[in-house]
């Protein structure tokens, strides 16, 4: 056993801790493939201790040491995902919920459980996590502000501010170590959705709590919704509690697909990166094409304004899928006015950089010649004037990897990382 001590303990790239993070113990055990633990509930002859465990939970949500004992107390086959996704993080904990909203509804009800209502939040975010705070369902209230105004919308009662960079779906990116530094003692929360750990990890910059959508590139597949929280073990213990009392339980056999998905989440998401920094630069070339959002730090992400009719290009295309979510194996395009921030009011949605004529799009695996093809008979008749990118990267500055205000990415990844300064040269 002290060879695997040695392996499980040793600091690992990126893409290695993918693939073995959540099966460190599964060699000792004979297995190969990670073991679906469908359970509900679990045999305890020993009432005394299980009633120790729980009392235990109750006090601070640490996981439950010894056999299992209920399924919404936890699961073996989600506690892999979970280990995972918070060694991919890189931080102590990770707990993962049936959905994103489920997730994000958990980290709200565990800060006003402590009087701390308020929230500050920076927009854009995701259209369902705009509606939670604005409705108020929660109890919750929120000041919306950009990032520069965040020290100063801090209250007393202000119990979490929250970001999504790059933001969905204009791409909006933020300073996330200059806003961690705003927060002072209030806990920020970054929505790493789009990014994923493989392009940049919050934590890194001093986001407390890490809030993904599972559904999308950690699952990868369009198979399952999840969702999850990497943080410290304090807050991961009040999490638990809220999944516990609230039954926001993720499915094992979501578990089990997540922790698969994470294997090949570093490929999936250099590939996608790679083809969605070419089409943003073929797109911004193009005279249909308004304006072209893609993010500093990249990503298979591309948001797009076009001079015609938006809902044509929906209409129009055959290879790519016309859908909400994103992060799947193929191509996804929709209308953000019309489906995932048609929730947000009209004046909150274009202040926010929402205009009516915004795509989003979602790259996947597929060739990138095959994909501008179905782009291409999908815009239609060139029409008006010449596209421009709006990279939040300038000629003459540094790439992302270069910027002190980032962490350097890992060496494993700084050689597939696309070159944004060659989309921009191929349209100047």
């Amino acid at each position: 056993m002290h060879g695997y001590d040695d392996i499980r303990t040793a600091p690992r790239a990126l893409a290695t801790e993918a693939v073995h993070a959540g099966r460190d113990d599964l060699a000792r055990q004979g297995l190969h493939a990670p073991p679906i633990d469908l359970s509900t509930t679990y045999p305890s002859h020993d009432s005394r201790g299980e009633a120790a465990r729980i009392d235990a939970f109750a006090a601070t949500g640490a996981e439950p040491d010894g056999p299992p004992v209920y399924g919404r107390l936890g699961n073996p086959t989600v506690a892999r995902f979970e280990t995972a996704l918070a060694r991919l993080e890189g931080t102590e904990a990770a707990v993962a919920f049936a959905s994103g909203m489920a997730a994000l509804s958990a980290v709200l009800l565990v800060r006003a459980s402590m009087g701390l209502r308020h929230v500050v939040a920076v927009r854009p975010l995701y259209g369902c996590s705009d509606h939670l705070l604005t409705a108020g369902l929660l109890g919750s209230e929120v000041t919306w502000t950009d990032p520069a105004g965040i020290a100063e919308a801090l209250r007393p009662d202000t119990g979490l501010v929250m970001v999504e960079s790059p933001a969905n779906p204009t791409l909006a990116e933020v300073d996330l170590r200059a806003v961690a530094h705003a927060c002072g003692s209030v806990p920020l929360l970054a929505d790493n959705t789009f990014a994923t750990p493989v392009l940049q990890r919050p934590a890194e910059q001093g986001a407390r709590l890490v809030l993904h959508s599972a559904t999308k590139y950690l699952g990868g597949h369009g198979d399952v919704m999840a969702g999850v929280v990497a943080c410290d073990e304090e807050l991961a213990g009040g999490l638990r509690q809220i999944r516990f009392a609230t039954g926001g339980v993720l499915h094992p056999l979501a578990g089990y697909l997540l922790l698969r998905g994470l294997s090949t989440l570093p490929v999936r998401v250099r590939a996608a990166s790679a083809t969605a920094a070419e089409l943003a630069g073929r797109l911004a070339a193009d005279p249909r094409v308004a304006r072209v959002h893609y993010p500093r730090i990249g990503g298979a992400m591309i948001a797009f304004e076009i001079q015609g009719d938006p809902h044509e290009v929906i209409a129009g295309v055959r290879l790519i899928t016309p859908a909400v979510s994103l992060g799947s194996v193929d191509t996804l395009i929709q209308h953000p006015a019309s489906i995932s921030h048609r929730i947000v009011g009209e004046d909150d949605r274009r202040g926010a950089g929402v205009s009516d004529r915004l795509l989003r799009m979602s790259v996947g695996l597929e060739d990138v010649e095959d994909l501008w093809a179905d782009l291409d008979r999908a815009l239609g008749r060139p029409e008006g004037a010449r596209g421009r990118i709006d990279m939040r990267l300038r000629r003459g500055a540094r790439p992302a990897t270069a910027n002190p205000q980032r962490p350097a990415a890992p060496q494993s990844l700084r050689r597939f990382r696309p070159d944004p300064h060659s989309v921009l040269r191929r349209n100047q």
